[in-house]
């Protein structure tokens, strides 16, 4: 009987086993590579495999007749094809092609700082910019720490890559900001009008920038405002040189939000304490007035409004260059205010709008004048040198309107079309000594389109290209964008990006020459970045021409001058990145160094010189370290710029300018500390967040000489120096119903 059952067992087992059908392969992915622990299935059946690390498969099934084997991985696309089970082996090579996925996709990167709550991690983010020492939360003070920027102490703006002050601009949500300083004084940089806890993101762009903007012919500085606050608070802030108070007042259904805050400062208690280089006969004070809501949409857009309101005023007497006995004064009084409204909102079919309207107006009113040993005003005879450049009264009043529209559209996975307009009328109208000057009255328009093309994971490219019109130039342009980007590994790319870009002539210059054109300068950049959570490095090159820069032509003798688009120039260098949170624990620090060789003749420049804002060398290190046990935090920013020239241009008896005197400053050098105590880290029952802040600019005394003001004849040179070797600061900043303190370790480890 037992022989009988055996001889059974084996029949049966000979009959399955001409039933089966064997199936077996290899998975690759799209580049050749083995696929390891792809799913391998056949359909509406339970048989199948997993591949192994070569990517091989095998398994065999009972089941006959037609059926869809599927692969599937993580990742990837599925991958499936009709088979028909006949008990005759199957062999199966599955090449599987990558999902298109924003996270896992390659950025373009090539001339762009990003930062904020973007799916890369930030380069800087806000309490970045409050923690970076030296910057006293100015936004352009902490940029000045990144590659392709240079250290300019005597004039407001952020100089990227041989460009000048001017030469980039700043848009919040898109909105371009037409006075983002505090008015100029002479040789004295002003900061920024714009806190850094107003927004979620950061776009530095050094070059190449999208085509969704314009007129700026080195840099865009992209700034996007924060959505709805996680939580109501009230703000307060105590300091000897300023005080402030405001609320952010969140809706109990957590779909709106409003806010207003008030700013005081007057530097008066620290001048006494702390004596500065110049007489200032009026102490410097500001008023500032901000307020905000915010709105979200039922399909997930929201609706946001910010505005803000500036009032300030100073007066400073210096030693005048022309007499051993005079002085100049000059005396401001400025009122700023700025309103951006915009509309995000998602539409059907994969739709995107965005919609922005935004106005400005800025006025300056401007008292030079020359005094007197006993600071009386000094009278010349009123066709007297002194009189046509030395004693003036200046009213100049500049208006922007400006409305926008994007619409964006999903191209299927993660590709897209962006394409719009926008319209600009800007309104300058200057008053000099009681007499008004042309009215300049611009209206400008821009269409732009661009493509967001994702090939693979690995590659991408934006294309795009804006069309500009000026109305007071009457001049048109077409700017092309091209920007390519190629992962070569994990969290590592190549980038390359090439641009035109235009800017109208300043109006300082329209103001004597409507007859001119465009500035134009075209952009060639090559980047490699690799990127993760704690570490960034960067390296990139570039090459920058420009035309058409604006020429100075003097008509007699420097008196009475014309302009025209006859200057050129070029700038290219090399910039290095390193960011690293990882290495020493609880530390975290950056290192930047640029190599700039630039050359222009524009303006006065007699030949392609260097220009008097650039320097050969720029590096900083920033260091930041958070002791939770202390609950302090210290931070230690050191820069270094190589010597800038320095000239002076005067006109020889051809009416033609030539170099009277010429030279390079010192290096640059500066060592500054800042440190934040938050008494309520560990604290799990604290309900005031509160920090104590102090910081000190110039540690080690550098003396700072920024270049030199010459006399009329060119026999006199002062230089140009800060108004005292170091800057002390000490506030104490509160918040009631929101506990930052985890921001505040976790942004500086």
């Amino acid at each position: 009987m037992k022989k009988i059952w055996l001889l059974f067992v084996f029949i049966s087992l000979q009959i399955i086993s001409l039933a089966q059908t064997k199936i077996r392969g290899k998975v690759k992915d799209g580049k050749g590579h083995p696929l390891a622990g792809a799913s391998i299935s056949l359909k509406n059946s339970y048989d199948g495999a997993t591949s192994d690390s070569l990517g091989n498969f095998s398994f065999t099934t009972t089941e006959h007749g037609d059926f869809i084997l599927s692969v599937t991985s993580l990742g990837y696309k599925d991958f499936e094809q009709a088979v028909t089970l006949k008990q005759e082996p199957i062999i199966i090579n599955a090449i599987l092609k990558e999902k298109l996925d924003e996270m896992r996709a390659v950025t373009i990167t090539a001339g762009s700082f990003s930062a904020g709550d973007t799916k890369r991690a930030a380069v800087l983010s806000s309490l970045d910019v409050a923690t970076t020492a030296g910057s006293n939360a100015d936004i352009t003070a902490a940029l000045k720490t990144l590659p392709g920027t240079s250290q300019v102490g005597e004039q407001e703006g952020l100089f990227v890559r041989g460009g000048a002050g001017y030469e980039t601009k700043q848009f919040i949500d898109g909105q371009l900001v037409n006075n983002p300083y505090y008015s100029s004084v002479p040789d004295l940089a002003q900061r920024g009008r714009f806190s850094p806890f107003l927004f979620k993101g950061t776009v530095f762009s050094t070059g190449g920038y999208s085509a969704l903007y314009g007129q700026a012919l080195s840099s865009a500085l992209l700034l996007e405002s924060i959505d709805l606050p996680e939580r109501s608070e009230i703000d307060a802030s105590v300091s000897p040189l300023f005080w402030g108070a405001g609320t952010q007042q969140l809706a109990q259904n957590k779909k709106s939000s409003w806010g207003i805050n008030y700013g005081y400062t007057n530097v008066g208690l620290y001048f006494d304490a702390v004596k500065q280089d110049v007489d200032y006969f009026k102490v410097p004070q500001f008023h500032t007035l901000d307020a905000n809501f915010r709105i979200k949409t039922k399909s997930g857009g929201i609706i946001k409004y910010y505005t803000t309101f500036s009032h300030n005023q100073l007066g400073i007497r210096r030693p005048d260059v022309d007499s051993a006995d005079l002085k100049d004064a000059f005396g401001l009084k400025n009122y700023n205010w700025y309103n951006n409204l915009t509309w995000k909102e998602y539409l059907n079919n994969g739709w995107k709008m965005n919609l922005g309207i935004s106005y400005s107006t800025n006025k300056d009113n401007i008292l030079q004048q020359v005094q007197d040993a006993q600071d009386q005003p000094k009278p010349f005879p009123d066709s007297s040198f002194w009189m046509l450049y030395k004693n003036f009264t200046l009213v100049h009043r500049q208006d922007l309107s400006q409305g926008k529209i994007v619409l964006e559209k999903k191209l299927g996975g993660i590709s897209a079309l962006r394409f719009g307009s926008e319209y600009w009328y800007s309104y300058d109208n200057s008053n000099y000594n009681d007499t008004a000057l042309i009215k300049l009255k611009d209206n400008y328009t821009a269409l732009f389109a661009e493509s967001d093309i994702y090939l693979t994971n690995e590659i991408a490219a934006k294309i795009g290209g804006r069309f500009e019109y000026s109305s007071i130039i009457n001049r048109s342009d077409f700017a092309p964008r091209v920007s390519l980007a190629y992962k070569t590994g994990k969290d590592a790319q190549v980038s390359m990006a090439y641009g035109i870009f235009y800017q109208k002539p300043e109006n300082a210059q329209l103001d004597y020459a409507t007859n001119l054109g465009y500035t134009k300068a075209t952009h060639y950049i090559l980047n490699y970045q690799k990127m993760s959570n704690d570490r960034i490095f960067r390296l990139e090159v570039y090459y920058k021409k420009y035309d058409a820069l604006v020429k100075t032509i003097p008509l007699f003798y420097n008196y009475y001058t014309t302009f025209n688009n006859g200057g050129s120039g070029y700038a290219q260098g090399i910039d290095f990145f390193w960011r690293d949170k990882k290495s020493i624990k609880n530390f975290d620090y950056w290192i930047s160094y640029s190599y700039l060789d630039t050359k222009r003749n524009y303006l006065n420049y007699p030949a392609q010189l260097m220009p008097n804002f650039a320097a050969t060398h720029t590096a900083s290190l920033v260091m930041k370290r958070f002791i939770t046990k202390i609950k302090t935090g210290f931070n230690v920013t050191y820069s270094f710029a190589s010597g800038r020239p320095y000239y002076n241009f005067m006109l020889d008896n051809n009416n033609k300018f030539y170099i009277a005197d010429q030279g390079k400053t010192k290096d640059y050098n500066s060592m500054n500390f800042s440190a934040e105590y938050v008494p309520s880290v560990g604290n799990t029952k604290a309900k005031t967040f509160v920090v104590f802040f102090v910081s000190m600019s110039n540690v080690l005394g550098y003396n700072a000489i920024y270049g030199y003001n010459y006399s009329f004849n060119g026999d006199t040179k002062q230089a140009i120096t800060p108004p005292a070797k170091r800057f002390y600061f000490f506030g104490i900043f509160l918040s009631w119903g929101v506990d930052r303190s985890q921001d505040a370790i976790n942004n500086n480890l």
